[in-house]
């Protein structure tokens, strides 16, 4: 892990340059690290693309330490998609493996998260709390009230995950006002429930949104491409307790 507090710069991505770290990070984690693939995966150029980049903002954390010439500059990343960013009729990510349509019909405010990634180097460390500190700023200025997205579990074998799949389903399902349906239903598991087993299987990323008051939808899809299971994570910000709040988000966020 490097110490890096000093050096960090948190933005948007403004070009095609700022764009293509964003890429290369993701091909490095997403290709190179858990082995996905994708129709519009760059081998050559080692970028991980695909054909939602073009209307999405990007949140580029910058370590200007690193060398931005080789686009190995950008150490951690999210991609951001508001519903007044699609077209008529475009749809998020999230529906090619869940039916949204229950966070679509509430009208409100709606942010899918997607592609968030950080280099290995800074896992562990203030990298990923920083990233949340420039989410919270993007929520805010564009007054979002629901986040929501894809969140995975390495591997593919959900009978192997049926702990931390249980565990989920058992308490942190949606209310039904906001319960996104997955295209597989959750595997059967016939053994009593190890809460610590499935806690210590969940993925960190899932336990952060879970501990902010985040819930699952119904339901997975298993990702043959990138080689994960994946559920839908919703974040209402109008559930979120202060105490939970002050705990996970940088002060005065949201």
């Amino acid at each position: 892990m490097i110490s890096d507090d000093g050096y960090f710069t948190l933005r948007l991505a403004r070009d095609a340059r700022d764009l293509a770290a964003a890429q290369r990070l993701r091909y490095r984690v997403f290709v190179q690290e858990m082995g996905g693939d994708g129709p519009l995966v760059d081998h050559a150029q080692a970028l991980e693309c695909d054909a939602f980049d073009a209307r999405a903002d990007h949140l580029l954390l910058i370590d200007t330490r690193r060398d931005a010439r080789a686009l190995e500059d950008v150490v951690g990343v999210y991609r951001l998609l508001r519903a007044d960013q699609l077209e008529r009729g475009a749809r998020f990510y999230t529906e090619d493996e869940f039916d949204v349509s229950p966070l679509r019909a509430t009208g409100r405010r709606l942010l899918e998260l997607g592609r968030s990634c950080l280099h290995p180097d800074y896992r562990g460390g203030t990298a990923m709390h920083h990233l949340w500190g420039g989410l919270a700023a993007y929520i805010m200025q564009h007054r979002i009230e629901i986040l929501f997205g894809t969140a995975s579990f390495a591997g593919t074998d959900a009978a192997a995950l049926a702990q931390p799949l249980a565990y989920l389903v058992q308490h942190h399902l949606a209310p039904l006002e906001l319960r996104c349906a997955g295209h597989t239903p959750w595997p059967p598991s016939a053994a009593p429930l190890d809460r610590r087993a499935a806690l210590l299987a969940l993925p960190p990323l899932i336990k952060a949104y879970l501990r902010l008051g985040g819930f699952v939808g119904d339901g997975i899809w298993i990702d043959h491409a990138f080689r994960t299971i994946d559920v839908c994570l919703i974040l209402d910000t109008a559930r979120m307790s202060a105490p939970r709040r002050a705990a996970y988000l940088p002060k005065g966020a949201l």
